[in-house]
C-alpha cells in the first residue's frame, strides 16, 4: 500500500490516501458517465482532506444516498461516498497528483450502474 496525494484542478481542494491500485473501477451510471472518473475505494481511515472543506460543494440526487464532493471554483470531482456502500471513501483516481494512469499497472472493472440495482444485487452474489 502506498500514500498518494490528490487535489482538484486548480488546487484549493488537496487530499491524501493510503491505497494498492491494482484494481480501479469505472462506473456507467448517468452522474459518472459525464465525468469520465475512475474510483478506488478505501475505508475513512485511509483518506485524509488536507486542504479546502470549504471549498467543496456537495451534489446528491436520485436516492441521495450517494455524496459527490466537487471543488466549487474549478468543478472538479475529486472524491466522495458510494451509494453501494456510503461507509468508504470513493476516490477519484483522475485527481491523484502522483498516479501516472499511462505508465501505472492496473485493471479496471466496470460497474453497470446504469442499471445500478441488478449491477449492485450481483456484485452482493459474487461476494
Amino acid at each position: 500500500m502506498k500514500t498518494y496525494h490528490g487535489s482538484c484542478h486548480c488546487g484549493a481542494v488537496k487530499f491524501e490516501v493510503d491505497a494498492e491500485l491494482s484494481q480501479l473501477e469505472r462506473c456507467t451510471c448517468s452522474i459518472c458517465s459525464k465525468k469520465g472518473a475512475l474510483f478506488c475505494r478505501v475505508p475513512p481511515d485511509r483518506f485524509r482532506r488536507l486542504q479546502g472543506e470549504d471549498d467543496l460543494t456537495l451534489y446528491r440526487f436520485n436516492t441521495e444516498i450517494a455524496k459527490h464532493y466537487f471543488c466549487s471554483h474549478c468543478g472538479i470531482h475529486t472524491f466522495g461516498h458510494p451509494r453501494s456502500a456510503p461507509e468508504l471513501c470513493l476516490i477519484n483516481v483522475r485527481c491523484l497528483d502522483d498516479f501516472d494512469l499511462e505508465s501505472e499497472d492496473y485493471e479496471v472493472r466496470l460497474f453497470d450502474g446504469r442499471n445500478w440495482e441488478a449491477a449492485f444485487k450481483a456484485r452482493q452474489e459474487s461476494g
